[in-house]
């Protein structure tokens, strides 16, 4: 099956952000939505003020620090 032009500027325009995805995967080998672990160090204070936060809303510790990096 061919398509024309018009057809694949439809297309690409639909689906852009998984196209851009799969884009950086090629670069990187890495999708955009992956997790990885890391090791961190951070100060008594941080890391209580982190509890408290996680206690309040019920969210993991990874979920509130990526909402106030992202």
């Amino acid at each position: 099956m061919r398509l024309n032009k018009r057809t694949i500027d439809k297309i690409l325009k639909k689906n852009r952000k998984a196209f851009e995805m799969l884009e950086e995967y090629d670069k990187t080998r890495e999708l955009p939505f992956q997790r990885k672990r890391i090791d961190i160090t951070l100060s008594v204070e941080a890391i209580n003020k982190l509890r408290k936060i996680k206690e309040k809303t019920g969210k993991p510790i990874s979920q509130i620090i990526e909402e106030n990096i992202i």
